[in-house]
């Protein structure tokens, strides 16, 4: 069983949901990334997303942009990120961790070589933005060998037919984009996300969480009443951008954005 899965049977045993963070490795300084990783759990967080720095991050809004291009300011590659994986198992062997980033950079490394270092370094699931899965046969095989959970997006255009090919791809959990946009956008319809989330849930039996305009205690405890795991980047990463110029406050500032959310989520 892999670290996902065992993650989400637990707190589907415990009644409660998962508070999924996301930030981009690096940003705004590589040497701070493990520091928060450790703070975002000790408040709360069930699953960790990390960011893989991408010159193009095609679903991002400005504000994950902004984080993306303050990491590459660093040179922070995908070997780098692997790196800081490492770091973060040899405290945590337990919360589990998803990759989330564009095809681009695991081209380059090689879907072998990628598939074997992100087993080497701990990484639990990958999240490739632009792979569909008509094309990601020889990728998903990669995954396969070394028990890397492939976590895939639906959007609220996705259609049934197309969602039960992408769910049936997937492991570990899959990711529904609440609206109709980028990362931080302003509108959310919880209504319209617990629809669709009902007509998913007749597809597959894998938890879905829900991400994209999600900010505060309210929406999250709205999403957590409806699916499986709520995803908080946005608001994590502009406050992160806001301390670039003292670091050192970041672990402590993303921890208390996400405590009344860990608390909203737990209430719901």
């Amino acid at each position: 069983m892999s670290r996902l899965t065992a993650c989400f049977a637990a707190l589907k045993a415990s009644g409660t949901k998962a508070l999924i963070p996301y930030i981009v490795a690096g940003d705004p300084t590589p040497e701070i990334t493990v520091d928060v990783l450790h703070a975002l759990v000790t408040a709360g967080s069930n699953v960790l997303e990390i960011g893989v720095p991408f010159s193009d991050p095609m679903a991002d809004g400005p504000t994950i942009t902004l984080g993306h291009e303050r990491a590459l300011t660093h040179h922070v590659s995908l070997r780098d990120v692997l790196k800081m994986v490492t770091e973060f198992r040899r405290k945590d062997s337990q919360t589990p961790i998803v990759l989330m980033g564009y095809l681009n950079p695991v081209e380059a490394m090689g879907y072998a070589t990628f598939a074997d270092a992100c087993a080497e370094a701990g990484v639990d699931g990958v999240l490739t933005v632009d792979m569909p899965p008509e094309e990601a046969d020889e990728l998903m095989a990669e995954y396969k060998r070394v028990g890397i959970d492939p976590i895939y997006l639906l959007a609220p255009t996705t259609t049934m037919a197309r969602a039960a090919r992408i769910t049936a791809a997937a492991s570990g959990y899959v990711y529904y984009v609440s609206l109709n946009g980028v990362t931080g956008s302003a509108a959310l319809d919880v209504g319209a996300v617990s629809a669709r989330i009902a007509q998913l849930r007749t597809l597959t039996q894998l938890p879905i969480g829900v991400g994209f305009g999600i900010k505060d205690a309210e929406s999250a405890a709205a999403v957590a009443r409806v699916a499986d795991g709520v995803v908080v980047g946005s608001v994590l990463v502009q406050r992160m951008g806001e301390l670039a110029a003292t670091p050192q406050q970041i672990p402590a500032a993303v921890a208390n954005i996400l405590a009344p959310l860990r608390a909203a989520i737990d209430q719901a």
